[in-house]
């Protein structure tokens, strides 16, 4: 167990002196505004270590509070435009973000790639319920044409920005409706129905590996972009059903709805590079197994991204992110 009266006594020099320095309106001493980014570091660190402890409340609020001003300083004093903050939400709080939401949107891809498996296969066998939402005619023009054609009517990039259009305006619309839950099961059923029927239109004329071989190289990342929008809108959702003891219901979203703001902006370049997929790679001429490859491997990179990078973040991520401002999965 910490004793949390030494570590102060030890440290609070340093951070007496920090809020000394962040106080001040200008730094003109190049040797003070080495002292302040040496004080701030220190004191982020010590900031991660109180909270892996379980600290006194006050006191991680109060070094929180410090940290942040002397974050505050520290960008005043060195001017100028800084990549870090880019870097910091890249390598720290969108994959952070992605695994403290992990439950959410993992549970939903596994419920909804079960149930439209389930879908496929008896639309597939049972050509009398198929008949519902296609006749033989467009069945027949489905498999011979238009499934294939529809990949390469545009030019790839015109194609591939489409797609990626199109798929950050449904996942953007999953997080916004997500404060009221039952909206995102409505796009998610309607997305997810299309797809059980035409798979089952492709399975039902022995056509399932080419539906694979088209779907996959594109749909492996964009499906999982798609669960991660509507995962993380049920999350902000129930955010204000079970805001949980220590936060009001007010708070509880609002916490929600910054984290779901983090993974808005953060899917927007993986639905581009599953865009890309769609144009280039899957109407492509490169060999099926190259081309499911290449869509196997950027989905593994992503899950891997948000996953395992995503723990390592979680834990390390910078100090000045105040705790209180994020919320637990």
């Amino acid at each position: 167990m910490m004793d949390l009266d030494a570590y102060l006594a030890e440290r609070g020099g340093e951070w007496h002196r920090l809020e000394v320095l962040a106080s001040r309106a200008k730094l003109d001493d190049p040797a003070e505004i080495d002292e302040l980014v040496v004080l701030y570091q220190r004191a982020a660190t010590h900031l991660s270590v109180l909270r892996s402890r379980n600290p006194d409340p006050v006191m991680l609020a109060d070094l929180s509070r410090l940290v942040l001003a002397g974050r505050a300083a520290v960008t005043r004093s060195s001017g100028g435009f800084s990549w870090r903050p880019l870097g910091e939400f890249f390598a720290y709080r969108l994959p952070g973000a992605l695994y403290r939401t992990r439950r959410w949107w993992g549970t939903l891809a596994a419920l909804l790639v079960t149930v439209t498996t389930v879908l496929v296969w008896y639309l597939s066998s049972h050509p009398d319920v198929l008949a519902l939402f296609v006749d033989d005619a467009g069945i027949d023009d489905i498999v011979d044409k238009s499934f294939v054609g529809y990949y390469s009517e545009f030019q790839s990039q015109n194609f591939a920005l489409q797609v990626w259009t199109n798929n950050a305006l449904l996942t953007a619309q999953c997080l916004a409706a997500g404060v009221l839950i039952l909206p995102v099961f409505y796009l998610l059923w309607s997305n997810m129905l299309n797809t059980a029927v035409l798979g089952g239109v492709m399975v039902s004329r022995d056509a399932g590996g080419t539906f694979l071989t088209y779907l996959a190289p594109h749909g492996l990342l964009e499906i999982t972009c798609l669960f991660v929008g509507a995962g993380v809108g049920l999350r902000i959702g129930w955010s204000w059903i079970a805001p949980g003891p220590l936060r009001t219901r007010r708070q509880s979203l609002v916490a929600w709805v910054r984290e779901g703001m983090v993974v808005a902006v953060g899917l927007v370049p993986a639905l581009a590079v599953a865009g890309c997929l769609e144009g280039f790679v899957t109407p492509s001429s490169l060999p099926a197994p190259v081309r499911i490859a290449l869509g196997a491997t950027a989905w593994l990179a992503f899950l891997a991204y948000a996953l395992l990078w995503g723990r390592e973040a979680d834990l390390r991520r910078p100090a000045d992110l105040d705790a209180a401002a994020l919320p637990t999965a």
